[in-house]
């Protein structure tokens, strides 16, 4: 467990660092970083004083070493548009994304997990045929869209939860639904083609012929094996949530990372862009390192291969 586990988290820093030079590579292959903050009209002389003062005038190669050395260092840089540190403005940001992931993927297994038990039990049924029909819906639904829909019914129609904010929990009711409605029918089908596998695995018949109740072996015996998969596919659809959440945090103006994200592409504030793809990327590498290391150890079969 131990090799495996080092051996993932080496193929982990390699991602990672591919992953910062793509991040530092991205914004200057969109054009001139220093023209696009001297802003239309400029004079040469401004935007070569901007390219001088931020050291664009440097090789990219040389560019890319001392970004990433202050970045070791934990030197953040310093945003162009709110003139205060890029660190600690993202760091406050990043609670409000978290919560709001942490929501989504909540409320997303929480509807997932039973239509893919029942959608399994039922297979071939009219159940199982709603099941998979509210799956389909989910994914074609746009998630801006289904959050005009729940902003219409339950802020404008009936007054109960509030349109935007980020102040107390009912400001991510909306936002957690929206959000992860998209990526329930992911689950819900992973659930279902697991469920109906191992329901027809020896060791469930043999638990049936033995008696046991019918709750027993559906809950201890098939879901506790069908769910294993899930467990992978959540760190991914978390990285999504949180990375993916800019349109959404938009819509119910929660003062999160995809709002900063948003503006900072408004503003042209290209420290702040550049850490924010790089923390929400190496977020989604450790996520997906934890999905691995605890398939592992839920599954040994996995170490062993």
């Amino acid at each position: 467990m131990l090799y495996f586990t080092l051996r993932r988290l080496g193929l982990a820093a390699l991602v990672a660092l591919t992953v910062s030079i793509l991040a530092f590579l991205l914004l200057h292959l969109s054009g001139d970083p220093a023209l696009a903050l001297a802003g239309e009209g400029a004079r040469q002389a401004d935007i070569d004083m901007i390219r001088k003062t931020y050291g664009l005038d440097r090789p990219i190669i040389v560019q890319y070493a001392d970004w990433l050395w202050h970045i070791l260092q934990g030197d953040f840089g310093t945003s162009v548009y709110f003139k205060t540190e890029a660190g600690p403005l993202i760091l406050s940001k990043l609670a409000t994304t978290l919560k709001l992931g942490m929501a989504a993927l909540a409320f997303a297994l929480c509807i997932s997990i039973p239509l893919g038990v029942l959608a399994a039990l039922y297979k071939g049924s009219l159940i199982d045929r709603v099941c998979l029909a509210i799956a389909v819906l989910g994914q074609a639904l746009p998630n801006f869209f289904f959050a005009l829909i729940l902003i219409m019914l339950f802020s404008i129609s009936l007054r109960i939860l509030p349109v935007s904010g980020s102040g107390t929990w009912q400001h991510f009711v909306m936002p957690a639904i929206a959000l992860g409605y998209y990526v329930a029918p992911a689950f819900m089908r992973l659930i279902r083609a697991g469920m109906i596998e191992v329901l027809s695995a020896d060791y469930i018949r043999t638990a049936r012929a033995k008696g046991l109740p019918a709750r027993k072996v559906i809950f201890k015996h098939a879901l506790r094996n069908a769910i294993v998969p899930v467990v992978a596919l959540a760190a991914v659809q978390l990285g999504y949530l949180l990375g993916g959440s800019v349109v959404i945090e938009t819509i119910f103006a929660l003062d999160g990372l995809g709002y900063l994200a948003y503006q900072s592409i408004t503003y042209k504030d290209y420290p702040v862009m550049q850490l924010i793809v790089l923390l929400l990327s190496v977020l989604y590498v450790l996520l997906t390192l934890a999905a691995d290391v605890a398939n592992a150890w839920l599954d040994p079969r996995i170490r062993v291969s």
